[in-house]
C-alpha cells in the first residue's frame, strides 16, 4: 500500500510504501469499543467516597421515645433519612481497572488508524522541526495541509516544541507515536503523521504480532466478556 507525503507547504513530494497490517486492517467495532472503554475506565481515580450512618458525626441517643408522641418512629440522628445523615448504598473507593489482551489491544490501534487511511482523514507529512514553540507557524502548516476542525499530529520521537506550538490550538493535539492511544484516535478527526511516525508505528503494531501469530482469528469473533 502506498500513501502520499505533504510537504509543509501542502504540496504532494512523493509516495512511500506502507505496511498493509497497519493502514488496511478491517474494522473491528467491538474490539475499537471494548479498548475505548477500557481506557476510560482505568483512567477513573475511583477515589469517590460517602459515610454511612455508622460513619457520621452525631449521637446515637434516640431522638424521642418510641410510643404516643404522634411522629414517626425514630432511632438517632445518624439515619439516612435525616439531613447530616448517612448515606445509602453510597460510592466507596474502589479500582475500575480493566485489562485488555495486548493482540486486541494492538488490533483496536490498527483499525483506526486504517479507518483514518480509508476514510481520506490520514495524511503524512514530512518531518516537523521547530527551533523553538511557534503556534503562528503551526497555524500557518495546518492551513496549507487544509486541515479544518480538530487534528492530532502524530510525531516519531518526543518534539517539545511541537507539542508547545500545537497546544494553544483548541482543537489541537501534538503526541509522539509511541503514546498513540484508542482515545485520541476517536476524538480528533484528522490524523498528522510524520513519515518517521508512521515507521514508528509500524514497528510497534504492524508487525508486533508476526512472532505470536496473526490477528485474523480476532476480526470476526466478538471480544469475551473475561478479562
Amino acid at each position: 500500500m502506498q500513501l502520499p507525503v505533504y510537504s509543509l507547504s501542502g504540496e504532494v513530494v512523493r509516495q512511500i510504501e506502507v505496511s498493509d497490517r497497519l493502514f488496511d486492517e478491517p474494522f473491528n467495532e467491538a474490539v475499537v469499543h471494548q479498548a475505548m472503554v477500557r481506557q476510560q475506565a482505568n483512567a477513573r481515580q475511583g477515589t469517590a467516597s460517602t459515610k454511612t450512618r455508622g460513619e457520621v458525626s452525631g449521637s446515637t441517643r434516640k431522638l424521642f421515645r418510641q410510643k404516643h408522641t404522634g411522629f414517626a418512629r425514630a432511632g438517632s440522628s445518624r439515619s439516612p433519612i435525616r439531613r447530616g445523615g448517612g448515606i445509602v448504598f453510597g460510592p466507596k473507593p474502589r479500582s475500575y481497572r480493566q485489562a485488555m489482551p495486548k493482540k486486541m489491544r494492538r488490533l483496536a490501534l490498527r483499525c483506526l488508524i486504517s479507518a483514518k487511511a480509508r476514510d481520506g482523514e490520514l495524511k503524512v507529512i514530512e518531518e516537523l522541526e521547530f527551533a523553538e514553540p511557534k503556534t503562528r507557524e503551526m497555524a500557518r502548516i495546518l492551513a496549507a495541509l487544509e486541515v479544518a476542525g480538530s487534528a492530532l499530529i502524530v510525531t516519531g520521537a518526543p518534539e517539545t516544541n511541537v507539542v508547545k506550538s500545537a497546544r494553544n490550538l483548541a482543537p489541537v493535539k501534538a503526541m509522539p507515536a509511541s503514546i498513540l492511544n484508542v482515545i485520541d484516535l476517536l476524538s480528533y478527526r484528522v490524523l498528522l503523521m510524520t513519515e518517521s511516525a508512521v515507521r514508528k508505528a509500524e514497528e510497534l503494531w504492524g508487525n508486533g504480532l508476526n512472532q505470536g501469530g496473526s490477528s485474523a482469528s480476532l476480526r470476526g469473533v466478538a471480544p469475551s466478556g473475561d478479562n
